[in-house]
């Protein structure tokens, strides 16, 4: 495709449409490393990352000739997250998936960056956060905040690691009840 860069995102849509496979190629190559930086900063796994980006541009090609798109970065965001949100629901990420709170005030997104997302995802971590005992709170903190080592907090603490392990793991598990209860990203379906 001669001088593909130079089409717009719906013409690059309506050749894809057409089974241009140089047309879903540049499509690839605009996205892809917006979209996995967006992964990225949830899930903190290059495997998971890299699945989510693949089945996105899978199923975008598998329903080319349906496609209706209006804005081609805003769809493909909204495709990522749901794909993330899904791939934490179901547990198939290690523990450490979760960002930094600190750091999602500094995220930088190249596609329709959108800070009320991520000041979102922080609050709901936040209050989250606040519901758990003393302990777990503090241990969660220390691990997500301060970026220590189960070990690390075991010491600091002076319980046993399996302990601390136990109680990130509780936290998760009640973030992602928690996410799903507030419905985050789950409005783009």
């Amino acid at each position: 495709m001669s001088q593909a860069n130079a089409l717009s995102d719906q013409e690059i849509l309506t050749r894809i449409g057409d089974n241009d496979r140089a047309a879903f190629s540049e499509l690839y190559r605009r996205y892809w490393q917006s979209l996995y930086q967006i992964a990225w900063n949830v899930l903190r796994d290059q495997e998971s990352c890299m699945e989510v980006i693949q089945d996105v541009f899978v199923w975008l090609w598998d329903h080319r000739s349906s496609l209706q798109i209006n804005s081609v970065p805003s769809y493909l965001r909204a495709a990522v997250k749901y794909k993330v949100t899904d791939i934490l629901r179901s547990n198939k990420v290690r523990e450490g998936c979760f960002v930094d709170l600190n750091e999602l005030d500094k995220i930088q997104l190249s596609i329709d960056d959108d800070p009320l997302e991520l000041k979102e995802l922080k609050l709901v971590i936040i209050q989250m956060s606040k519901k758990l005992p003393e302990r777990a709170r503090l241990i969660f903190e220390l691990s997500r905040n301060e970026q220590l080592s189960n070990r690390e907090i075991a010491d600091k603490l002076g319980i046993s690691e399996k302990t601390v392990e136990n109680q990130i793991t509780i936290a998760l598990k009640k973030l992602r009840i928690s996410m799903d209860q507030h419905s985050l990203w789950l409005f783009f379906l």
